[in-house]
């Protein structure tokens, strides 16, 4: 806990304070430091003089308490103002970044998520059996270019050697598959669905949280990558652990931590419950950025996360799908307060239509039609009588048809206003 400055208006504290040391301090939730403040000029100067173990929750109510009447003005840089960095990655002041998903995140989703705003992108999470014997599919998804960069590969599994293997796969992503590589290396600690979770990975991790610090450790050991992590709550209402497993994940020396507001068994039902994000983000003993995730379905949630719960930067999920101007209308709000209006029919054609040559391009006929289907489906929501379009959208195997579907949409839809509150936001 590095506390440089608190400014105190109207009485001025007392020229000391005294704070009792702890005597059996563990590696974690206790800081080397020792506390002299200073009255000078109105101004209680902290110094860390490194000599004495403190607990860092003790000293910080401790020295409220000693002024429950004054005023107190926090000049501790706080880095919700501040550029957030990744290690050596700059994101930027608030950056809004864009989850790994299956079957969603691939490269051409990442690039124009990236064009239309992102601050970072993920990979597919990637299984890290199929990595170590080398399944095809798995071996694809380690493919980046720079235009998606900054990017990160996610991994997931429950063996310590194979993610520990896959990790460093990952880290010469470009030595193996060629394309940009990864800048970061992002553990999935956080999927939910039985398939996964089931077998002990995911966020099956929550149950066995020694495992996941382990784990955790031996890859950032492993690799030169940046490490970060993304996970949930708990694994249930009665095992919410996220708090002190924070702590013992920072230890390990990853450089972020993105927190999903579910636990394991909400899967993703009901809302997302922010509190305890918040409540890691203000413990004192954390200083890696912390990265909120769960329904940001809207430029005002997202400035509420970033205002109300403090967080470093903010993941966007189910939201982007068919929607990937979402980034770009979050970065307005913060920007400006200001709301862009809904993107207009024809625009969203000529989007779906530069993605779906991404796709082609990158995954040929047909694979790279059918994976463009879900986000297709989901351009439009909200378009009035457009049911059996979206059909054919959805089940048409020709790619030139496909652009045909979509010159039609323009045609016959493109002065029709669509409501936020009736697409993807609905979600």
């Amino acid at each position: 806990c590095k506390v440089h400055y608190l400014t105190f208006e109207g009485d001025c504290p007392p020229s000391s304070i005294h704070v009792t040391p702890s005597l059996n301090p563990s590696p974690r939730g206790r800081d080397l430091l020792s506390l002299q403040a200073v009255k000078k000029s109105g101004i209680s100067q902290m110094r860390n003089l490194s000599s004495l173990y403190y607990h860092a929750k003790v000293v910080i109510l401790q020295i409220f308490g000693v002024f429950p009447q004054g005023k107190c003005q926090s000049e501790i840089k706080s880095k919700n103002n501040d550029i957030m960095t990744i290690g050596d990655i700059d994101l930027g002041v608030r950056p809004v970044l864009l989850a790994p998903m299956e079957d969603v995140t691939d490269a051409s989703f990442r690039g124009i998520c990236r064009e239309q705003g992102a601050d970072m992108t993920y990979t597919e999470f990637i299984p890290s059996e199929g990595l170590i014997r080398d399944a095809k599919k798995a071996y694809a998804k380690l493919k980046t270019s720079d235009d998606e960069a900054p990017v990160g590969i996610q991994i997931y599994g429950s063996d310590p050697d194979a993610m520990v293997e896959a990790a460093k796969m990952a880290d010469h992503a470009p030595e193996l598959v060629g394309g940009h590589g990864c800048d970061v290396i992002d553990i999935n600690f956080g999927c939910p669905v039985s398939k996964i979770a089931g077998r002990g990975a995911g966020s099956g991790m929550m149950k066995d949280p020694d495992k996941m610090v382990m784990i955790t450790k031996r890859i950032v050991e492993a690799v030169g990558k940046p490490v970060t992590v993304k996970t949930r709550l708990g694994w249930d209402e009665g095992s919410k652990i996220i708090v002190e497993l924070a702590e013992r994940l920072q230890d390990t020396g990853i450089k972020a931590l993105t927190i999903h507001g579910r636990t394991r068994c909400q899967m993703y039902k009901g809302e997302a419950d922010w509190t305890l994000i918040g409540e890691v983000k203000r413990n004192p003993r954390m200083h890696i950025p912390i990265i909120g995730n769960g329904d940001i379905n809207s430029p005002r949630k997202a400035k509420e996360a970033f205002d109300r719960y403090g967080v470093d930067g903010i993941m966007v999920a189910r939201a982007s799908f068919g929607h990937p101007w979402i980034f770009k209308e979050i970065k307005h709000f913060l920007a400006t307060g200001e709301e862009l209006p809904p993107l207009g029919v024809r625009e969203r054609v000529e989007l779906a239509k530069r993605q779906m040559r991404l796709s082609l391009d990158l995954k040929g006929v047909p694979t790279g039609v059918y994976e463009m289907r879900r986000h297709l489906s989901c351009y439009f929501k909200g378009l009035p009588d457009f049911k059996e379009t979206r059909m054919r959208l959805v089940t048409e195997n020709d790619p030139a048809e496909v652009f045909r579907i979509l010159e039609y949409i323009a045609e016959k839809w493109g002065n029709t206003e669509i409501s936020e509150t009736n697409s993807v936001y609905g979600l």
